[in-house]
C-alpha cells in the first residue's frame, strides 16, 4: 500500500471509531447550494444549506442540475457539481491550524483549490477520486469519478497521484491524467478550451439560483393553515433537497398561517430560478417574497 493510501485508510478508519461530536471546530462549511443537494450523517438525511457546519463523517450528496461549494476550516475550497458525492474525514481538533484527513470523491465532478494565504499552514490531505488516491501540496486541480474512468486535471502547483500501485507526478499546469475503467493511466495536455467547458460543471455562476448564507431574497414555497398540513408541505420540500423552513404568521381574522420558505438569495432573479428548480422537483407553485 502507497503511503497516500495509507493516509486515506487510516483515517477513514478513525473516522469510523469516534463519533464527529468530539471535534472541538467544524471541520467545514458550505458556502452555497444550489439545490437540490443532501448531507447525510449517522443515519439521518437532511437538505444541504448555506452556512451549515460539516463534521468528520458527513457525506454530500448533490442531485441533478446541482452544484455545492465548501469551505474547508483550514481555507481550501471544494466545489460540487452535479450527481456528485463527497465524503469528509478528518481527526483534527483543530482543523482550522492544521487539518489531517481525506476527502473521498466518489462520482461526479469537483474541483480543489487551496487558499493562496494559507498555502503555509500545516496539512496533510489526501483526495481519493475512484481508484486514484492524491496528495496535495497546495495546488488548483479538477476531477471528476464516473462509470467510465478517473480524471484528475491540474491547473496549479504539484500533485501526486496513486492508482494500482504505481504513483504518477503532475507538475505541468494544463495537464491532466486520464484513468478509463480497466485501462492503464495516462498523462495527458489539457486543451484550456475544453477545460472552460469542464469548469462549467462546477462553477456557481450569477444566474444559477443559488442560495448563500448572506442573501435577503426568499421563495415562498407555500404555504398553510394548520402546523399539520404546514409539516407535510415541510417534509415534501426537504426530501427533495430543498432546504425549506416553517415561518409561523398572524392570519388576517385570526389564528396562525405557516409559511414554507427558502432563504438566502442575493436577487429576487436568483430566487426566481430556485422557484423554478422547486416546481420542476415537487410541483408546487412557489412566489417570489423579500
Amino acid at each position: 500500500m502507497s503511503p497516500l493510501s495509507r493516509v486515506f485508510a487510516v483515517v477513514a478508519v478513525l473516522a469510523s471509531l469516534f463519533p464527529a461530536s468530539v471535534l472541538a471546530a467544524a471541520a467545514a462549511t458550505v458556502e452555497a447550494v444550489q439545490a437540490p443537494a443532501w448531507r447525510d450523517r449517522n443515519g439521518i438525511t437532511v437538505p444541504l444549506a448555506a452556512g451549515m457546519e460539516l463534521k468528520s463523517g458527513d457525506v454530500l450528496r448533490t442531485g441533478p442540475g446541482a452544484r455545492a461549494y465548501v469551505m474547508l476550516a483550514e481555507g481550501s475550497r471544494v466545489k460540487l457539481g452535479e450527481a456528485a458525492q463527497l465524503d469528509i474525514h478528518t481527526r483534527s481538533l483543530r482543523p482550522e491550524k492544521f487539518f489531517r484527513g481525506a476527502l473521498d470523491i466518489l462520482t461526479g465532478p469537483f474541483r480543489f483549490t487551496t487558499a493562496r494565504l494559507k498555502k503555509t499552514l500545516p496539512r496533510e490531505l489526501a483526495i481519493r477520486v475512484g481508484t486514484a488516491t492524491i496528495g496535495i501540496r497546495g495546488t488548483d486541480l479538477w476531477g471528476r469519478a464516473d462509470k467510465d474512468g478517473d480524471l484528475v486535471a491540474l491547473l496549479e502547483g504539484r500533485i501526486e497521484i496513486t492508482r494500482a500501485g504505481q504513483t504518477t507526478e503532475l507538475a505541468q499546469p494544463l495537464t491532466y491524467y486520464d484513468a478509463p475503467r480497466g485501462q492503464d493511466a495516462t498523462v495527458k495536455a489539457l486543451d484550456p478550451e475544453v477545460f472552460r467547458k469542464l469548469a462549467r460543471q462546477t462553477e456557481i455562476l450569477a444566474g444559477d439560483g443559488a442560495s448563500r448564507s448572506n442573501g435577503k431574497w426568499r421563495v415562498l414555497a407555500a404555504a398553510a393553515a394548520g402546523e399539520e398540513a404546514a409539516l407535510e408541505l415541510y417534509d415534501r420540500v426537504r426530501d427533495a433537497g430543498f432546504a425549506a423552513r416553517v415561518k409561523p404568521r398572524a392570519a388576517e381574522g385570526g389564528g396562525w398561517r405557516y409559511d414554507v420558505l427558502l432563504a438566502g438569495f442575493a436577487s429576487a432573479d436568483e430566487a426566481a430560478v430556485a422557484a423554478a428548480r422547486l416546481t420542476a422537483a415537487t410541483g408546487l407553485k412557489p412566489s417570489v417574497v423579500r
